[in-house]
Formats: C-alpha cells, sequence, structure tokens
C-alpha cells in the first residue's frame, strides 16, 4: 500500500488551500441566475450556470452567496441602474471572492455587481427580440389592421387592482359627450415572472369572442421602472403582434418603450391616455357624422327644391295640354253628336223591318218543329214500352239464377266453418291444462310466476309444483344444467 494516503478532509483542505492560493484576490465572473432564493435573515443564495447560446447546454454550474449586509446594499443599486428586478433568468458582472469548504464544495462570496453588464445584456435580447419579430414577418401586423372609427366595445387586459384600470373605467364612462362603451376585462398579472404567460392567456381568451369587441388595451399604470422588462419577452410580443384585432397599450411610463409597445397597434403612456384616445376617436366621429347628416339635409333639401320646380313646370304644362285636350274633345263630341243624331232614325227603320222578317220566319220554323217532335216522341214512347220489357223478362231469369248459386254457396261455406270449429274443439282437448298434467307432467311456480329455465333458481328457492290431482311444495337444493354440471336438484 502507498503511503500517500489522504483522508477525504485532507485533500478538501489541500484543494482549499490551493484555491485560496491561486485566488487570492477577487475575480470578475459573468454568469446567468438559474435559481435564486433569500431566507429570512436576509441572506441571497443563487445557482449560477454557463449556457451555450446555440444549443442551450449548461457549460458550468456552480454556487453563490450574497450575505445580507452585502445584498440589502446590491439588490437596490442593481434594480435602480437596469430598470431589472435581481431574479432568476437574467445575466450578471460580478465581483466575488473563490471559496473552498471542506463539507459544502466550491462556492463564490459576492461582494459587488456591475449593472452596466446586465443592461448591455438586456440591450442585447431586446434587439435580438425585435430582429426576430421582423424575420418572422409579424412586426407590423398589428399595425396594419384598420382602427374602428368608434371603438366602443373595449376588452380591457389588466390586474384587477392595477391603479390605473378603475381611472381608465370612470374616465371613460363620464366623458364629456356620455358616448357609451362597452368593456370587459380579462385579468392577467402584470409584473413579474408570469406577466407573458398571463397577459397570453387572457388574448387567447378574448380571441374566442374575436367578432365581438373592436379594441384591446392592455393596461397596468404606475409600477416600478424595473417591471417593465416582463414587456419585453418574445412570445408575449408575437401573440400581440400577430392579434387579428388592434391592441392599444398604456403600460405607465413615459420615457421607456417596451417589445410590447412596439408592436402594438398604438401605444398610449398610460391607461388614462388611452381612455382619452377612445373617447376622442369616437368624438371625432360623432363629429364626422354630424357633419354628414348636415351634408345630408342639405342635399336633401337642395333636391326638394329642384323637385318641387320642376312639379310647378309640369303641372302648368299638364294645366294647358288638358286646357286644348279638353277643347279638342268637345269639339270633336259635337261633330259626332250631329252625325248620330242623323243617323239614328235610318238604323231604327232598318232594324224594325229585319224584326218583321224575322218574326214571320220563326212562326213558320215553329210550328214546323212542334210537328216534328210530336211524332218522333210518339215513335220513341212505342219503343221504349217494348225494351221496358224485354228488360223486365231478361232481369226476372238472371235473379233466379243468381239466388239459386248464393243457396249453393252459402251451403258449402257453412258445412266449411262447421268442420273447423270441430277440428278447433278436438285442438283445444289435447292442450287442456288438466288433461296434459293427467298424462304425469307437472308445473313448477316461483313466487307465483311458472319456472322457464334453470337459470331462474338458487339454492334455497322455494318451489311449487302443480300435479293433475294436486301441489307439492318443494326447496332447492342443487342445480344441474344441460352441458355443464352447476348445481343438483
Amino acid at each position: 500500500m502507498s503511503n500517500n494516503q489522504l483522508s477525504l478532509l485532507e485533500l478538501n483542505q489541500l484543494i482549499k488551500d490551493t484555491l485560496d492560493d491561486a485566488f487570492a484576490n477577487l475575480v470578475w465572473v459573468k454568469a446567468e441566475i438559474s435559481e435564486m432564493t433569500v431566507n429570512r435573515n436576509g441572506h441571497c443564495y443563487l445557482e449560477l450556470v454557463d449556457v451555450d447560446p446555440q444549443s442551450k447546454e449548461v457549460l458550468a454550474r456552480t454556487r453563490a452567496t450574497v450575505w445580507s449586509y452585502s445584498f440589502r446594499m446590491l439588490k437596490p443599486y442593481f434594480e435602480t441602474i437596469t430598470g431589472q428586478s435581481f431574479t432568476q433568468g437574467i445575466k450578471i458582472l460580478v465581483s466575488a471572492k473563490v471559496e473552498f469548504h471542506p463539507v459544502y464544495g466550491m462556492s463564490l462570496n459576492i461582494r459587488d455587481i456591475d449593472p452596466t453588464y446586465t443592461m448591455g445584456d438586456m440591450a442585447r435580447k431586446r434587439r435580438e427580440i425585435i430582429l426576430q419579430l421582423q424575420n418572422d414577418g409579424v412586426f407590423d401586423m398589428n399595425r396594419e389592421l384598420d382602427l374602428p372609427m368608434a371603438a366602443q366595445r373595449i376588452a380591457i387586459v389588466s390586474s384587477p387592482t392595477a391603479a390605473g384600470l378603475q381611472d381608465f373605467i370612470d374616465q371613460l364612462n363620464h366623458n364629456p359627450r356620455q358616448i357609451r362603451f362597452y368593456t370587459k376585462l380579462f385579468p392577467a398579472v402584470m409584473q413579474g415572472a408570469e406577466t407573458a404567460s398571463s397577459v397570453i392567456q387572457a388574448l387567447e381568451q378574448i380571441y374566442q369572442y374575436e367578432d365581438f369587441f373592436d379594441l384591446v388595451v392592455i393596461i397596468r399604470g404606475g409600477g416600478a421602472q424595473l417591471d417593465l422588462a416582463s414587456f419585453d419577452h418574445y412570445e408575449l410580443a408575437y401573440h400581440v403582434a400577430q392579434f387579428p384585432i388592434p391592441v392599444v397599450t398604456g403600460i405607465g411610463h413615459e420615457k421607456d418603450e417596451t417589445v410590447v409597445d412596439l408592436v402594438a397597434h398604438t401605444k398610449m403612456k398610460t391607461p388614462t391616455a388611452v381612455a382619452e384616445f377612445l373617447i376622442n376617436g369616437a368624438e371625432n366621429f360623432e363629429l364626422l357624422l354630424n357633419d354628414l347628416e348636415s351634408r345630408f339635409v342639405d342635399l336633401v333639401q337642395e333636391r326638394l327644391a329642384e323637385e318641387k320646380n320642376f312639379l310647378e313646370q309640369a303641372v302648368q304644362q299638364l294645366k294647358h295640354g288638358v286646357r286644348e285636350l279638353v277643347t279638342e274633345e268637345k269639339h270633336r263630341f259635337k261633330i259626332n253628336s250631329l252625325q248620330l243624331k242623323n243617323s239614328v232614325p235610318r238604323f231604327l227603320k232598318q232594324r224594325k223591318d229585319q224584326f218583321r222578317n224575322y218574326s214571320q220566319q220563326l212562326i213558320v220554323e215553329g210550328r214546323n218543329l212542334v210537328q216534328d217532335q210530336q211524332h218522333g216522341l210518339k215513335q220513341k214512347t212505342s219503343l221504349l214500352n217494348i225494351w221496358a220489357q224485354r228488360l223486365l223478362r231478361a232481369d226476372r231469369t238472371k235473379m233466379e239464377e243468381r239466388t239459386h248459386v248464393l243457396k249453393i254457396r252459402m251451403a258449402d261455406e257453412f258445412r266449411l266453418q262447421q268442420n273447423k270449429l270441430q277440428s278447433l274443439e278436438v285442438k283445444q282437448r289435447l292442450v287442456d291444462p288438466v288433461r296434459i298434467l293427467q298424462r304425469g307432467y307437472s308445473l313448477s311456480y316461483k313466487n307465483g310466476k311458472i319456472i322457464k329455465s334453470v337459470a331462474d333458481l338458487n339454492e334455497g328457492d322455494e318451489l311449487q309444483t302443480q300435479l293433475s290431482d294436486g301441489t307439492v311444495k318443494s326447496k332447492i337444493i342443487k342445480t344441474e344444467k344441460h352441458g355443464s354440471k352447476k348445481n343438483e336438484l
């Protein structure tokens, strides 16, 4: 065995001494925070990773601590400079002491932080998100939608407790022209790590009522500057950019624009500014309607005046034409009256002569027609008497023949029905239950119902068996079904 044996403690102590010598001074380390916890004493415990930007594979991992006396200064300093929460998922550049503990292993004790590195990384991520949206062809999609002239059906994405939400609704409901707006709140988290997923979920709910809403507003009101980073998110911006309804943002900061602001149709500074924007749009639309109404009334009045003038001219022309027509008709009537007065006596004389001739011809033809009809009537009466006697004799013979045939058929039918009745009486006697029981058969009943199958019986069942001369009561011990022995009776 080798004499160079070390205990684990000796090995770890040797590693600690080596690291202390190699890293006697503080070192600047850049990494990404993958996990972060702060205990009740105010100490911050981190897990730092180095991730490959292409494959997203973790290349290195280590623990780090920021003791409470340092964390109380570093956290507000970092967040004030960057406008970003000191939380997991961000990249940081820290000055740290490399430490090694024999039990807990290596860790970094963070003493200082450079916020400008994180700001640069945030700006780089922001530029990458914008470039990706442009490459995807969705960056300008929402701005290309037509904004309704008077958007009155508003879907609101906001936190129910957001500072500017109630101000937004109050300003809409109490506008000077008393324009009515319909609003529907779709609650969402508006700060923190859940912001993006929560707002996306609210947008997906609004999408189900796409045909109802005119506009979507995303409002947040006041809040810390560092909460704006939640809106520099690719997935959230992607959903807003390609949303089929125009989106107006009022996140609540005047100086900074988030990626969501850039892809939205319209960006306003505050929720009250969004409300004013909607009210102004509705007022402008109302003014436009009033102007169109005035122009329409003027056009109608002008057209009515023109038509009235045309109608008056037409009436004058009609009156003149009617007078001329009446004069012509009077003259024509006088001429026709004179002609009629001269022709009537001549016409009446001609008609009297014609009537006299027709009367004489009618008297002669009437006498001849009566004589012809009387002669024909005598002949037809004689023939009718002969035909009636022949028909009576023929019908009497046919009736006698039919009566004889009917009597024969009725006798045959009676004998046939009598034979069928006798046959039924024989069959009835054969199926009589009493006769069947007398031949040695029996009927078994369970609970008053006749037993048709062994499957209807169980052990212990009581049966009543009907014989020809009485009944027998019995109890089932076992049953047996044909083909398999289940029980025995």
